[in-house]
């Protein structure tokens, strides 16, 4: 299997080791992120006895006695614990405390766990019966309540007072980082053109199970259109996955504001404008369980151009791989499923420079706390982490538009973000208009740094106008 990086979510579990008594902990993030294989390797290196049971997918003729029946031969198959059904979920967490052994670590993951508790709505408050009468008793368990239905464990444990002073650690597992990320390519990392890593890392992100589908000796095409443009390939059908109505309350109306955030950053109010819908709190709720799966950003922050808290938040798609469903491969999908879509070029698709383009740059955005060491702002307070843009002014002044704008206390570093072949001059002269319309208060300091990938012409650099100039390659530790 597999395994890269999480050094610090394993140093974080390995911690809980250190008590004298139980641990609960919660762990979210997006779907296909790796909670689980992070859980099981974090067992592994504990030398923990590891007991997994997952919930089953909802189907309108399951209910609770399904969960409940997979839950008992789950549990049978890895104990001595009989597969016989149990009549409720209290007295089948009753079972699985009979199956602790205080002589021996223990990790138990409920996995999927929406899905075990789908069809009783008082299945936290058992968990919690559960916890404070039976598994807090032990001082070698944890038990981790797990999955990708993010706005629900945030609802139902995260959120839920009756939980407040029983976690131990809520897990939020995030995407790699890029240098862990290059790692799927093993020793052909060093062989490969690095534009053919960059490109599959601008369509698949920092998400782990789609990068374990990389093959590493083929091309960039080869895996892309393998991945992405085969009838049933995993990028082909995972985004329709995603909005199913097992995975978010409102999978309809969250579709639709993904499809909208395409094209730009949108305020609640214009989300609601472009969709055609109220601007009811239902447009919040959808937004801000896209957030909580990791899907979208908002720019929580200050204006740079004020010093004050912006007066809107707004959202941008921020996962890589929707993007890229949504922008190339949804409208070709009736030619992609009938297995009629071919191409042996990259460049040759319509507006592919544009289209990756636009990924490298989400990338980056993306991964900014790369840029923290190279940017020497190891000791900074980073007060904002996005990107910038206003519209046109009433004078006839064009909009302003930056890649990513890292504000701390004393500096604004306006970021460049490039992908082009060749990069000349005229790098240096599309920055310095940017940054003569942006007006900062008294005491900021406006420092442009120039993030790439292509051939950077010997003058940008001679010239010294920027402050950073950060090859992207050196960001993934090539």
């Amino acid at each position: 299997m597999d395994f890269f990086g999480r050094e610090n979510e394993i140093g974080d579990l390995m911690a809980l080791w250190g008590k004298r008594c139980s641990s609960l902990v919660t762990c979210r993030g997006r779907r296909r992120i790796g909670k689980s294989t992070l859980i099981e390797v974090f067992a592994q290196r504990s030398k923990a006895r590891f007991i997994r049971i997952e919930g089953v997918r909802p189907k309108p003729e399951f209910s609770d006695e399904t969960e409940l029946k997979t839950f008992a031969r789950e549990l049978a198959a890895q104990t001595l614990a009989d597969d016989s059904v149990p009549d409720n979920w209290l007295k089948a967490f009753i079972r699985l405390d009979r199956e602790i052994n205080d002589k021996e670590r223990t990790v138990v993951l409920l996995d999927e766990v929406s899905w075990l508790g789908h069809y009783d709505e008082t299945f936290a408050d058992l968990v919690k019966i559960a916890w404070d009468d039976y598994w807090s008793k032990h001082d070698r368990l944890i038990v981790v309540v797990c999955g990708s239905v993010s706005g629900w464990i945030k609802e139902h444990f995260v959120d839920n007072g009756a939980f407040y002073g029983r976690r131990s650690l809520d897990l939020v597992v995030k995407e790699l980082p890029l240098k862990e990320c290059v790692k799927f390519w093993g020793r052909a990392a060093t062989r490969v053109e690095i534009r053919e890593i960059i490109d599959v890392l601008s369509v698949t992100g920092g998400v782990p199970r789609y990068l374990r589908e990389i093959a590493p000796g083929d091309s960039a095409v080869a895996n892309i259109a393998r991945l992405a443009f085969r009838p049933n390939s995993i990028l082909r059908i995972d985004f329709d996955e995603m909005f199913s109505d097992v995975i978010t309350k409102l999978p309809t109306l969250s579709g639709k504001i993904m499809r909208a955030l395409v094209d730009r950053p949108l305020s609640v109010s214009e989300a609601a404008k472009v969709i055609n819908a109220g601007k009811g709190g239902k447009i919040g709720e959808a937004l801000e369980q896209l957030e909580e799966a990791g899907l979208v950003a908002s720019n929580i922050g200050k204006n740079p151009e004020t010093g004050k808290p912006l007066r809107e938040i707004k959202y941008r798609l921020k996962d890589n791989y929707a993007r890229f469903y949504l922008r190339y491969i949804e409208p070709r999908k009736e030619i992609v499923d009938a297995g009629a879509y071919r191409f042996v070029s990259l460049d040759a698709l319509d507006g592919w420079e544009t289209i990756m383009g636009l990924q490298f740059e989400n990338l980056v955005v993306n991964h900014y706390p790369a840029l923290i060491a190279p940017l020497h702002m190891g000791n900074s307070l980073i007060e904002s982490s996005a990107p910038y843009s206003r519209s046109r002014k009433g004078d006839g002044e064009d909009g302003l538009q930056i890649d990513l704008l890292l504000q701390t206390k004393h500096s604004n570093y306006v970021v460049e973000i490039k992908r082009r072949r060749e990069i000349g001059r005229e790098i240096i002269d599309e920055v310095e208009r940017k940054l003569k319309k942006l007006s900062m208060p008294r005491g900021k300091s406006a420092r442009p740094v120039l993030v790439y990938d292509g051939h950077l012409a010997p003058i940008v650099e001679a010239d010294g106008y920027f402050d950073a100039i950060i090859p992207f390659r050196s960001l993934m530790g090539l």
